[in-house]
């Protein structure tokens, strides 16, 4: 089972009780790995979001993963962390979080791809693949054909991240990307659990006939 096919990324503008409703529901839809994002800097709140994700997944198999925060992933045990470039050194943090848990990394650039080749890291977020109003600041937008040779760049498994819908899903599958990062299509639809389901079958649908 490849865990990065369906990697929730969870809207920090939604508070707790939408927060776990979107999360039970991705879950049941299907979804395969769940980033906890916060951007607020509000660490207690960050740790009680992070608990509350992480009690709904016991069970499932599904991986819970901390954007940006070490001291996050290592106070709720977390499967993972995902670091950003101006972030913790990934070195440093393989130290801290040791050798089972997950690592991911953001690459923006060609540079930072070909340096992440090096690094202990578990995946790569290639960000972003098209413009987003869920992240603002991005350097670049790879689009397919940046995909397709940042994949023939790394043997790490890349996770596409940046306006990513169902009108796209297919063709960004054919590339053979490992994973599909999503925000707003599961944690703004009305139904997360049909949205997850519809979006999971349209990347099976997609890879097989890729």
């Amino acid at each position: 089972m490849n865990p990065y096919r369906l990697y929730l990324v969870t809207d920090d503008q939604q508070d707790l009780a939408t927060l776990k409703h979107v999360v039970q529901q991705a879950v049941a839809g299907g979804v395969t790995m769940v980033q906890v994002r916060e951007k607020h800097g509000d660490i207690r709140a960050f740790i009680e979001r992070a608990r509350a994700v992480k009690v709904l997944l016991e069970g499932t198999g599904v991986a819970l993963i901390i954007n940006d925060r070490i001291d996050v992933a290592l106070a709720v045990d977390a499967d993972g962390v995902h670091l950003g470039q101006s972030d913790m050194p990934v070195e440093l943090a393989r130290q801290l979080i040791g050798k089972n848990k997950i690592l991911g990394l953001s690459i923006e650039d060609e540079n930072q791809l070909i340096i992440a080749n090096s690094l202990p890291i578990d995946y790569i977020g290639l960000s972003a693949i098209f413009p987003t109003a869920s992240k603002t600041n991005t350097k670049k937008h790879w689009g397919l054909e940046g995909l397709t040779m940042a994949l023939r760049c790394t043997s790490l498994p890349i996770v596409a991240i940046g306006g990513i819908n169902e009108s796209n899903i297919p063709a960004l599958c054919k590339t053979g990307v490992q994973g599909l990062a999503i925000v707003s299509a599961i944690c703004h639809a009305q139904d997360p659990k049909a949205a997850s389901a519809n979006l999971l079958n349209l990347i099976q649908a997609a890879s097989k006939s890729g």
